[in-house]
């Protein structure tokens, strides 16, 4: 393809792949780094969760704060294993139908997909823009979960991860909407 003034336009084309695939590059990075943590999360979870049967059991001395962990941990492992779910196309959806229509008419599927991507990407934009000031509200009170005495921790770890998981999430899926090509995941 030519412009009117003799120019190709596969430099720019050129560059929009390079340029995508490193934001590409480094969101991929991000996301499985921030799996990696859910995981160590996840064994970590099993890890007090087991200690605290085995202590309820042989010493009638639970761990105390162990149910305000679990539910610390399980919202964290959530968020953080969120983007990279996201970025390999495993999130939980039905695509049957697009499954059939790419066999029939690809072009349309894949406008589909990016449609359902672009939707995906503003739904997840509205959480981040509407979990920052809750997030900034935690920083500054300093509110906490958990019984006083027993076991207390910040809100604000949650809501960071909350948002930063949001945010990561908008991007993998406006790096879908614009990926170059028909690739469907990053």
């Amino acid at each position: 393809m030519s412009r009117p003034n003799g120019q190709s336009s596969a430099p720019v084309a050129s560059g929009y792949r390079r340029l995508h695939g490193a934001a590409a590059w480094l969101a991929r990075a991000v996301a499985l780094g921030a799996n990696a943590s859910g995981t160590l999360m996840v064994l970590a979870l099993v890890v007090v969760v087991n200690y605290d049967m085995l202590a309820r059991t042989l010493a009638n001395a639970p761990l105390r704060g162990t149910v305000e962990l679990v539910q610390f941990a399980m919202v964290l492992i959530v968020f953080l294993q969120l983007p990279d779910v996201i970025r390999a196309g495993r999130l939980t959806r039905s695509d049957g139908f697009l499954g059939l229509l790419e066999t029939r008419a690809p072009r349309l599927a894949g406008l589909l997909r990016r449609a359902v991507d672009l939707l995906s990407f503003a739904v997840m934009a509205m959480i981040a823009v509407a979990s920052y000031p809750i997030f900034v509200e935690m920083w500054h009170s300093q509110d906490y979960f958990g019984t006083p005495g027993v076991f207390t921790a910040p809100y604000w770890p949650i809501k960071l991860c909350i948002l930063a998981s949001a945010i990561l999430c908008a991007i993998i899926f406006a790096l879908k909407v614009l990926r170059p090509g028909r690739e469907t995941d990053l």
